[in-house]
């Protein structure tokens, strides 16, 4: 049998099997199940048992790929006690991979898909900070770490392809989605992705520690109106290509192997049957040879929420006819595109097109040659203390320094008698993961409380904790403990913000004593997350009256936000004497954060999202357009902490920059050079941005554009060097359907550590043709 030389290429490979197979094979190799579904287990041990349906699917047509076989978390009523060790877990897609193979009649292979937005959904795999967090440690180094360690999680286990990560660019942080993206800018979204790709694909995709690499929401998913999680978005196509598709295209460019579409509609069209995107743009424009694989039920929502197509039939043959290779839930490939295929909705051609890119697929992830997990591997590498070091150094590095007034921050371990430990999420583990999250045991899970009471363990401070207040509810009557807490103390850290946390049966939290109180009626404190969008971006219930309450004890007051999205409290940014902004840090959140809090590490985040002053500035992104109005009767446009902003526990100046030369042509590259010195008394890292204006310009740019950036260390009165390519990349104007073009005029060019404070210089390009008379009559 011709597929089963793996001599031939992977497209070679695929095409002889498709030779072999009949129309149900077919379908089945386009439709995704669910993975826990397929199995059962008693909670008390002993391996899984495959269910009747799942044996029956695979023997009547053959199941294509599974999504979340080794997922756990609310959504799919997989816990701590019905699910999957690292062990386990591999023996289990074992056992599912093998019946696959045995009963099927061309013995395909099944494509495990998992989660993997900040870390393996998996029962015992780490739990990295959430990718908010990860843009904002602004090191690509440090990222592509984690996404190896991600990698090899997941794949030792089975899982051969992620969905991840998520590309969209962030336009109304009242999306509850928020956490889930890199921020607001499109340049860095763009890095991260090429990251992303090359360090979890490696060098080869049939490597045993590589991972398929599918970029989401395609597109425009961000910009939904009113931060409404999949509403329409109402841009035009200048605007789609230039803020919203060049993180996917960066993605495409390293390699990518999959992508998904949104759910949303771009003018009128849902993106699940958009074949200007799916088709014309990424594959033709673009080149790109991988597969699409839809969203969970977004074929459904063609013929249920678009209304775009009369029934499923008609929803299996526009996304299929739009560039839609594999159906993720597959209620609808599954029970209606052969139907679509005998009304002639569809043609064979078609059919075949998408199952050879799925079937391409495979052979490229080398599943026909090594098809099984390591049950063994697993359980050694899966959560292992270094991947937990890259999540304490993530958590760090990825929480941002918003103010310190009079140098309240760090704190003095011997310094200190007593210290307050006072919020909804200072003990609270679950509501510092963020979602996407597996079920965790306590011990795993480093709270703010436990990380500052590990740093003071062996010293006489004593600390004092008080919950004050839950996130969303309204009961004051932890007030009382807390005050009392700040009170004797010698100062109070009070963390607060929000939660991403679905029911995992934490239970709620006794505000009087901080015990954890199970019941089977608590009410959820979830304000963030997928599906939770809000017309706000204050703090939910009373915590900013605890706030204000323990103010009132005249004790130094340092605030640490936990949470998924922009806070905007002008009262604590004027009272607070430090505010830390550590968004979802993950499971080693509490030792990052505690490593700040007393020096042990020195801030470095930078934000990767506008945090406004008003919810009524938005959309309030730095890359405004110059025409974005007049101000407000109450407020102006500025915001209360810029992009790129972010303090230290050191000081760093910026020379002047210097180019390479002033003057090129549109088709020339120079660079913009920049000296950076620590003129502090500490060693730190600086976030060293790279920003460019179009002066003038045949269609609207905005005011200035992030086109690099680079993370330094320096001690203290080192100084370094640091230098941009300025060319097309840099400095071009974006066009729907010819690509990039540098038009000839004048640029400025700012260097600094935040976008509202830039050392600037003037760049003149002038068109090919003067270059080249200037340089003949030299």
């Amino acid at each position: 049998m011709e597929h089963l030389d793996s001599g031939l290429s992977p497209a070679g490979r695929a095409s002889a099997l498709l030779g072999l197979m009949n129309v149900d094979e077919k379908i089945g190799q386009l439709t995704q199940l669910f993975g826990w579904k397929t199995y059962e287990r008693n909670p008390d041990g002993g391996p899984v048992k495959l269910t009747d349906a799942f044996k029956e699917e695979v023997r009547s047509r053959g199941v294509g790929s599974l999504y979340g076989t080794l997922r756990a978390d609310p959504w799919t009523g997989v816990t701590l006690r019905t699910g999957l060790s690292p062990r386990e877990g591999a023996e289990a897609v074992n056992v599912i991979q093998r019946f696959a193979l045995e009963a099927s009649r061309l013995r395909i292979p099944i494509l495990f898909g998992e989660e993997c937005s900040h870390g393996h959904m998996a029962i015992g795999a780490t739990v990295f900070p959430v990718p908010l967090s990860m843009g904002s440690m602004w090191n690509v180094e440090l990222y592509k770490r984690i996404c190896r360690a991600v990698a090899l999680e997941t794949r030792v286990q089975g899982g051969a392809v992620t969905y991840s990560p998520v590309l969209d660019v962030v336009r109304d942080p009242r999306w509850g989605r928020t956490e889930e993206c890199y921020g607001e800018d499109p340049y860095l979204a763009g890095e991260m992705a090429a990251a992303a790709v090359t360090s979890m694909q490696g060098e080869r995709l049939d490597a045993p520690d590589s991972l398929g690499v599918t970029l989401k929401h395609f597109a425009a998913y961000g910009a939904s109106e009113g931060g409404r999680n999949g509403a329409p978005a109402r841009i035009g196509p200048r605007e789609l290509h230039e803020i919203d598709l060049p993180p996917f295209r960066k993605g495409v460019q390293a390699g990518a192997l999959s992508i998904m579409p949104a759910y949303n509609e771009i003018d009128g069209v849902p993106c699940t049957s958009n074949r200007y995107l799916l088709t014309d743009v990424l594959r033709g424009q673009w080149g790109f040879d991988g597969f699409v694989i839809t969203d969970c039920g977004a074929v459904d929502m063609l013929a249920n929420g678009h209304q775009s197509a009369e029934d499923g039939a008609e929803a299996s043959a526009l996304a299929l006819r739009a560039g839609v290779d594999m159906e993720m839930s597959g209620s609808m490939f599954g029970r209606h595109l052969k139907s679509a295929l005998e009304k002639g909705l569809v043609s064979s051609d078609e059919l075949d097109e998408a199952v050879l890119r799925v079937l391409t697929a495979k052979f490229r992830l080398g599943l026909f040659e090594r098809p099984y997990a390591d049950p063994d591997r697993s359980a050694a590498v899966i959560g292992r203390a270094e991947h937990r070091s890259l999540a304490r150094q993530a958590a760090a590095e990825g929480t941002v320094l918003l103010k310190n007034e009079g140098a309240t921050l760090p704190l003095r371990a011997d310094a200190i008698r007593k210290i307050a430990v006072v919020g909804p999420n200072a003990d609270r583990m679950y509501n510092q993961l963020g979602d996407y999250t597996s079920p965790q045991a306590r011990e795993r899970v480093a709270t703010v409380l436990d990380g500052i009471a590990g740093k003071l363990k062996g010293t006489s401070a004593e600390v004092l904790y008080a919950p004050g207040c839950s996130v969303r509810g309204q009961s004051k009557e932890g007030f009382k403990r807390a005050r009392s807490a700040a009170e004797e103390a010698d100062l109070t850290v009070l963390v607060l913000g929000g939660s991403s946390a679905r029911d995992f049966g934490e239970g709620t939290i006794d505000l009087r004593t901080g015990a954890s109180v199970v019941s089977d009626s608590a009410e959820s404190d979830m304000d963030c997350g997928e599906g939770i969008d809000r017309v706000s971006l204050r703090l939910s219930g009373v915590q900013l009256e605890l706030a204000q309450h323990l103010k009132e004890a005249g004790k130094p007051l340092v605030v640490v936000y936990i949470n998924g999205r922009p806070i905007v409290e002008p009262w604590i940014d004027e009272h607070a004497d430090a505010i830390l902004e550590a968004w979802y840090p993950g499971q080693e959140g509490g030792n990052g954060i505690a490593d700040l809090l007393f020096g042990d590490a020195n801030p470095s985040g930078k934000l990767t999202i506008t945090i406004p002053r008003h919810e009524g500035q938005l959309p309030l992104a730095y890359y405004g357009k110059r025409t974005r109005g007049k101000r407000y009767l109450e407020y102006d446009l500025t915001p209360q902490y810029p992009f790129g902003h972010g303090l230290s526990y050191t000081s760093f100046s910026y020379g002047p920059i210097r180019l390479g030369s002033d003057r090129i042509a549109a088709n020339e590259t120079t660079n913009a050079a920049v000296t950076v010195a620590n003129t502090g008394s500490r060693a730190g890292a600086e976030v060293v941005q790279l920003y460019v204006t179009d002066v003038v310009s045949t269609y609207t740019r905005p005011e200035r554009e992030l086109k690099g950036f680079c993370k330094v260390y320096l001690e203290p009165g080192e100084s370094v060097e640091v230098a941009f390519p300025l060319g097309k990349e840099a400095l071009q104007l974006l066009h729907p359907d010819k690509g990039g073009e540098v038009e000839p005029g004048l640029f400025v060019v700012g260097i600094g550590g935040s976008s509202a404070s830039l050392n600037t210089a003037e760049l003149r390009v002038v068109a090919c043709e003067e270059s080249a008379r200037r340089k003949g009559r030299q």
